[in-house]
């Protein structure tokens, strides 16, 4: 009897040590060798997101993670989300993590080239887990932007280039919220003072900016450039301005041609007079900058590329003036490509 007694305690001793030893390693212990940065989708398994896990680091008790997820139902709690995996964390950490969606910023950056839909489209898809067609609609459906003050026209106008951070998982809606945020911080009371005392409006503003950019990427540069187009306003001039032709193919041209101007867009200001219907482009905060802030140069009115090619341009007041500039810098393309070896 005694000896029975002694193998139930003795079994109930190692049971009890098994569980201790199991709850220790479900709980306490830490279950990785590491950390790890997990990007679940609605359409994972939790039996995708442990591959995942282990692409990155060791799972030190695979069979225990396993029993981990079973008793926290995590086949049907799974959010999805983006997830980092500090090191130190216990199996039930993660597994309460992905329950209950804990999930980590990313970052979100606008940044480089924000010409067309499409490249914003994508920039937004590769970081947020949304696809680019759901951008490319958000960006052109009217009754979505209205509640932002904003039509598909203006669009570019609302999206402010800067890094965000953001849930993997924010919609359409929340990523338009925060360029709205950001948009509204942008326009405070100097900027839209400085914006009515030269008679614009700030989404007009944009869309002088937008021009700017596609002239030119040297920042000291711009508020001339600028100045050139609200001289031009100003005296009733169409802009024409060859960024606002490019736009009217897509950015596609390699050089634009006589041919080119005759296009029937209302963005062709070599065409129609005054700014066309929406920005160009995303403008940049420089280039936003430099029309709030325009050297207008004392009435300069043309400009062209300079001909030492140093991606600067000379200013004219007058269309006299501005020819003598363009022949230098055509004399100086000629030589240059008179110099270059033929091919």
């Amino acid at each position: 009897m005694k000896k029975a007694l002694s193998l139930l305690l003795a079994v109930a001793v190692a049971v009890a040590a098994v569980c201790a030893w199991n709850w220790l390693r479900d709980n306490r212990l830490p279950a990785f060798g590491g950390g790890a940065e997990l990007y679940v989708t609605p359409e994972m398994t939790p039996q995708d997101v442990v591959a995942q896990l282990e692409e990155q680091v060791q799972v030190r008790w695979p069979g225990r993670l396993e029993r981990v997820f079973e008793k926290h139902r995590v086949q049907e709690y799974l959010t999805p989300g983006h997830y980092v995996l500090e090191p130190g964390r216990t199996a039930a950490y993660l597994a309460r993590m992905l329950n209950n969606g804990w999930q980590t910023p990313v970052r979100v950056v606008l940044a480089g080239s924000l010409r067309l839909r499409g490249e914003i489209a994508d920039k937004v898809s590769a970081q947020l887990l949304v696809d680019s067609a759901a951008v490319r609609q958000a960006m052109d459906d009217p009754a979505f932007l209205k509640p932002y003050g904003f039509t598909p026209a203006e669009v570019f106008g609302l999206i402010v280039p800067d890094t965000y951070e953001m849930y993997w998982t924010d919609d359409m809606a929340a990523f338009f919220d925060r360029q709205k945020q950001a948009y509204d911080r942008f326009w405070n009371a100097e900027r839209l003072d400085k914006a009515a005392r030269l008679g614009l409006t700030p989404k007009q503003v944009s869309v002088v900016a937008s021009i700017v950019n596609g002239e030119t990427n040297y920042v000291p540069e711009m508020p001339k450039i600028a100045g050139v187009y609200l001289n031009r306003l100003k005296q009733g001039m169409k802009l024409q301005a060859d960024p606002t032709v490019a736009f009217c193919f897509d950015y596609s041209l390699s050089r634009i041609y006589l041919r080119h101007l005759e296009v029937d867009s209302p963005y062709n200001t070599y065409r129609y007079a005054g700014l066309p219907p929406g920005p160009i482009a995303v403008p940049t905060r420089d280039a936003l900058e430099a029309v709030l802030n325009p050297d207008r140069g004392g009435g300069n009115l043309y400009f062209c590329a300079d001909p030492s090619f140093n991606g600067t341009h000379r200013f004219a007041r007058t269309y006299t003036e501005h020819l003598r500039n363009a022949r230098a810098f055509q004399q100086a393309l000629n030589q240059r490509n008179s110099a270059s070896p033929a091919r």
